[in-house]
C-alpha cells in the first residue's frame, strides 16, 4: 500500500467492467479450447468441421473483447496492473494456446496425413506458445509504470509495438484456418506450420507494427481517409473469411517489410 501511494499506481485495484471484458476473453479462449477437443474426437465430419468453425469464431470473440477492454480501461482512466497481468493471462490462453491447438488437432497431429510432422508437430505449436507468452512477458516488463526512466522505451514507441503483438498473430491463424476450412484449401493447410514459425519469431522480433492506441473518439480524419475506411468496413462485410486473413497477412508483412526496409536504408 505504502508503495503505491508512493508511485501514484494502483498496483492492485479491480475495476469492473474492463475486468469483465478481460474474463470474457478468457471464457472464449477456454471455449475455443472446448470445441477443439469436441471437434477432435468427433465421429461426424459435418460435425467435426463446424466445431472447428466455432473454435475459430472464438478466437474473434476473444479478440473483440481484448480489444475492448484496454479500450475501456484508458477511456475511463481505470488502468491498473491487475488488469495488465490479468489481462495477459488470458491473451496467453487465447490467443497463444488456442490457435496452436486449433492448428495442431487439424494439421500437426500424428494421426493427419502429414508423416513430416508425426515427430515434430507439437514442438512446432510449442514454440508458438513460448514466443507468444514472452512476448506478452516482455511487454510487461517494459511499459511497467515503475521502471526507472532511463531503460523506459523511446517517446515514439506509444504508437508502436515492439514485435507482433500476439492477438494479430492469432487473427492470422484464426482467419486462415477459417479460410482453409470454407473454401476446403487442404492443400494449401501446409503453409500454416512454416507461417507459424515466422509470425512465433515475430512477436520476439524488435519489428515495430502500429499500436493505433492513439485512436480513439476525439481522433480526427480527412474525408478521403473517411471514405477509405467505411469501405475497408463493407468488404470486410461483404468477404467475411477472406478479408479477415487478407488484413491480418496485411500487418504482419507491413511490419516485416517496413523493417528490412529501414535496415536496408541504414546501412
Amino acid at each position: 500500500m505504502v508503495l503505491e501511494k508512493k508511485h501514484d499506481v494502483p498496483l492492485a485495484k479491480i475495476y469492473l467492467l474492463p475486468n469483465l471484458f478481460t474474463a470474457g476473453n478468457l471464457f472464449f479462449g477456454f471455449l475455443c479450447l472446448i470445441r477443439c477437443i469436441q471437434a477432435r474426437y468427433s465421429e461426424e465430419a459435418m460435425t467435426s468441421f463446424a466445431l472447428y468453425n466455432q473454435a475459430v469464431w472464438c478466437i474473434f470473440g476473444s479478440l473483440m473483447c481484448d480489444g475492448l477492454d484496454g479500450r475501456l480501461a484508458r477511456l475511463g482512466g481505470k488502468e491498473s496492473l491487475f488488469g495488465k497481468e490479468f489481462d495477459s493471462v488470458a491473451d496467453v490462453i487465447s490467443f497463444g494456446l488456442a490457435p496452436a491447438m486449433i492448428v495442431f488437432f487439424l494439421i500437426l497431429s500424428p494421426e493427419n496425413n502429414f508423416p513430416f510432422f508425426r515427430k515434430i508437430g507439437w514442438l512446432i505449436g510449442f514454440i508458438y506458445l513460448l514466443c507468444g507468452a514472452v512476448r506478452l512477458a516482455r511487454f510487461n516488463v517494459i511499459t511497467h509504470p515503475l521502471l526507472p526512466k532511463e531503460q523506459k522505451l523511446p517517446p515514439h514507441a506509444a504508437s508502436f509495438f515492439i514485435g507482433l503483438p500476439i492477438p494479430a498473430a492469432a487473427s492470422v491463424i484464426a482467419s486462415l484456418v477459417l479460410v482453409i476450412n470454407r473454401f476446403d484449401l487442404k492443400a494449401w493447410a501446409l503453409l500454416l506450420p512454416p507461417l507459424m514459425l515466422l509470425i512465433a519469431w515475430l512477436m520476439i522480433s524488435n519489428v515495430l507494427y502500429p499500436s493505433f492506441k492513439h485512436i480513439d473518439w476525439t481522433t480526427e480524419t480527412k474525408l478521403r481517409a473517411f471514405v477509405g475506411i467505411i469501405g475497408v468496413l463493407v468488404i470486410i462485410f461483404m468477404f467475411e473469411e477472406l478479408s479477415c486473413a487478407i488484413l491480418s497477412l496485411t500487418y504482419v508483412f507491413y511490419g516485416l517489410i517496413r523493417h528490412l526496409r529501414r535496415r536496408k536504408v541504414e546501412e
